[in-house]
């Protein structure tokens, strides 16, 4: 199986009718599956649900051009993670430091909600991302649907690695999971989540990488 889904990947009836829709709409837009942004010898994968309507389906870059992408990439510049600026566009110039970004459903979904068969259906891009990555060592997910679709592609039972924010899984022979709660506008509006509860994962998450232990996040 592909890494990655063409342009036209008509796999989900639904998401390509919302494709074309917004083909028509706003032709200058992205609107096509978004790809994984980042190198695949990363040792550090971060998985998201879906693109955003007016963010990565319009850019083409995962979490850029919304709120979630200023949280997301902030957070990964103060960590290291990243280097350059980021200015919410594929072509500022910003790069990845041993990570990935990829998202769970590839192509963006009305009312940024997939349903369950397009999210089994695209799991087979997110198994396929994570097994072109030999050097993988450490999963973030973004959310619940994010976190029970990326235990699925592991071969996981969801009992067996149940999401909460700051929970930290490791898979036998495999990398360990860190699961946060999706950095949205909706969440950090609600005080679901602080940037100081999500730099507090990532604190995690880079101690683990540079030292191969964690600290719980929180």
């Amino acid at each position: 199986m592909a890494c990655e889904p063409d342009g036209d990947c008509p796999l989900c009836a639904r998401l390509v009718a919302y494709r074309q829709h917004w083909r028509a709409n706003e032709p200058d837009w992205h609107n096509a599956p978004v790809l994984t942004f980042g190198p695949a010898s990363a040792g550090l994968l971060i998985v998201g649900l879906a693109p955003g309507l007016r963010g990565a389906n319009r850019t083409g870059r995962p979490f850029t051009g919304d709120y979630a992408g200023d949280l997301l990439y902030r957070t990964l510049l103060e960590f290291g993670l990243a280097k350059g600026e980021y200015q919410a566009r594929p072509d500022d110039g910003l790069t990845l430091v041993d990570t990935r970004i990829t998202n769970a459903v590839r192509c963006v979904p009305p009312e940024n909600k997939p349903i369950g068969v397009e999210i089994r259906t695209c799991r087979s891009f997110l198994t396929a991302t994570m097994k072109g990555m030999p050097r993988l060592r450490v999963i973030v997910t973004l959310g619940r649907i994010a976190h029970d679709s990326t235990v699925s592609a592991l071969g996981l039972r969801r009992k067996d690695a149940p999401f909460g924010h700051g929970a930290v899984h490791q898979v036998a022979g495999g990398p360990t999971i860190h699961s946060s709660y999706h950095c949205s506008r909706y969440n950090t509006n609600t005080r679901v989540l602080t940037e100081a509860m999500f730099k507090n994962v990532f604190a995690a998450v880079t101690a683990e990488l540079r030292t191969g232990t964690y600290t719980k996040g929180g």
